[in-house]
């Protein structure tokens, strides 16, 4: 069996680095915009009774005048599933139930309606298998054809450059996911998403962790931009309250269907990162 340790160490590596870059771009929009706001950081270590070495993460927080508020949490954990979870985790089973995982994964929620939300994340995970996880996807309450394009032609560029199969795939599997059974619509506009994309030997490792860091690029190329375009528009009061309804859907979709806010609670993680996707103000009729 491979042991994936030094594979797990780059990847946290490289997730570290891509906060480190976002945040930075974040940061400078908020500078841009006349703002002093700055990400406050926070270590948390995750707790397993019998496990010494459990791991832990950095929950970045800002709250701006451009992002309301935005969170870029980075962890690398390691453990045993609940017997009862563990058969839903692939790879995993009761039998068999440790894991180790690193990832980032960031929301944004913006003050200008015309601005959009946006979630994206990647991940490398082991069980008996390792795999890379992740994607992106625009959250407009006011949406734009024009971002629309610009946000999914990154995203298809970069997975172009892998496979030619993988936009169609990841875009439906995106638009697939990210749906609200209960109100009939989907969350937002989408962008891709994939999960257990296998490495069975070094090569595998190789070229998936190639394609999950030009998913990070794709992000940083083209949100930032879209924050730029809508950032001074003006909006209206009904703007705002569409933007606050619009932001209620989001939520329950992150509570009731969401499967990284369930693996999150499930493998003791921190709760104030887990929730931190929620918007700081939302609004149902």
């Amino acid at each position: 069996m491979t042991d994936w340790t030094p594979h797990t160490a780059r990847a946290k590596t490289w997730f570290e680095s891509l906060r480190d870059r976002i945040c930075a771009e974040f940061e400078a929009i908020e500078a841009e915009a006349g703002s002093a706001a700055r990400f406050d950081y926070k270590s948390w270590s995750r707790e397993e009774e019998g496990n010494p070495d459990p791991g832990g993460g950095t929950q970045g927080l800002m709250k701006g005048k451009v992002f309301e508020k935005v969170g870029v949490n980075v962890s690398t954990v390691h453990g045993t599933f609940a017997p009862q979870f563990a058969p839903s985790v692939n790879g995993a089973s009761a039998d068999q139930p440790g894991f180790t995982a690193t990832g980032i994964s960031l929301v944004a929620h913006m003050a200008n309606p015309h601005v959009p939300a946006v979630h994206m994340n990647t991940r490398f995970l082991t069980t008996t298998k390792a795999w890379f996880g992740g994607g992106g996807d625009l959250n407009p309450p006011i949406p734009y054809e024009e971002d629309t394009a610009d946000f999914h032609a990154a995203y298809q560029a970069a997975c172009d450059a892998h496979d030619p199969e993988y936009y169609p795939k990841f875009k439906a599997w995106a638009d697939e996911y990210f749906y609200i059974p209960h109100r009939g619509v989907h969350r937002g506009v989408g962008g891709i998403f994939y999960d257990h994309l296998e490495c069975a030997d070094d090569a595998g490792f190789e070229a998936n962790f190639a394609f999950t860091r030009d998913v990070g690029e794709a992000f940083l190329a083209s949100f930032p931009m879209l924050v730029r375009r809508r950032m001074g528009m003006p909006f209206t009061p009904a703007d705002k309250a569409q933007q606050l309804e619009w932001r209620g859907r989001y939520a329950e979709f992150n509570l009731v269907y969401d499967r990284g806010t369930l693996f999150g609670l499930k493998t003791g993680g921190n709760i104030d990162a887990i929730l931190m996707s929620l918007p700081p103000e939302a609004t149902w009729s």
